[in-house]
């Protein structure tokens, strides 16, 4: 399960799908403009999520 944790103030959450209970995975979305965006991404119904911010600031992942 994908456990997003703040580095600033140590928050941390677990991240499932409400449609399928399904543990969420970290992955990385590529925009048009070829950036790149975190998120938070359903292995069955391959639903997606940005990933979440605490502190003004993408929690990172640790798989």
């Amino acid at each position: 399960m994908a456990t997003y944790q703040c580095s600033k103030c140590g928050m941390a959450v677990n991240a499932s799908c409400a449609n399928c209970n399904e543990p969420l995975v970290n992955d990385l979305l590529t925009k048009d403009d070829g950036s790149t965006v975190q998120i938070s991404k359903c292995p069955q119904c391959e639903g997606k999520i940005k990933s979440p911010l605490c502190c003004g600031a993408d929690m990172s992942c640790a798989v």
